[in-house]
């Protein structure tokens, strides 16, 4: 199974010991030690109100939120998780702009740490527009255990490829 595609940028080392756990079928456990549930976020109703909580507690001055749904058409294989849609229009004399997140649907079956880091990771966007250090500070902001939560993430993302769902 090709892991590299979602850890290709960690150290030979790191890469090595992750290898390791899927060889001997081990990461399945060591995610559910870890993260024993997925969380209740069921819904886009349900999404909306979990995403614009950590908006309105973080960011209270950005501008508000249009949409956040669960989205079946973002694909992982791309690299994306999520997106973050940001559309400016003219209407009238005005310029108005629209902010969406919408969140892979891989992630309605997941720990809410993961959700989180996603969610999170979305909001940043709202700020910072470029994956620069400015954007991974706002992260780690919002989420203090940013970047572990990324990298179980990446490490979820390799055991679901598996075929063997942690959370039914």
């Amino acid at each position: 199974m090709p892991i590299h595609k979602y850890i290709r940028n960690y150290s030979p080392e790191l890469i090595d010991k992750v290898s390791i756990l899927v060889k001997n079928n081990q990461l399945r456990s060591y995610l559910l030690d870890k993260y024993p549930q997925a969380h209740n976020i069921y819904n886009d109703n349900e999404l909306r109100e979990y995403v614009t909580s950590l908006k309105n507690k973080h960011m209270k001055k950005s501008q508000p939120l249009q949409k956040v749904i669960y989205d079946n058409k973002i694909h992982v294989v791309n690299n994306a998780l999520g997106l973050h849609n940001y559309i400016s229009r003219v209407q009238g004399n005005k310029l108005k702009s629209i902010n969406e997140i919408r969140i892979s649907s891989i992630f309605k079956k997941t720990p809410e740490d993961f959700l989180k880091m996603i969610a999170v990771h979305e909001l940043a966007h709202l700020k910072e527009r470029q994956h620069n250090r400015a954007f991974y500070r706002l992260c780690q902001h919002m989420l203090e255990n940013y970047h572990q939560l990324e990298f179980d993430t990446r490490l979820y993302l390799i055991q679901t490829e598996t075929g063997d769902a942690l959370y039914e």
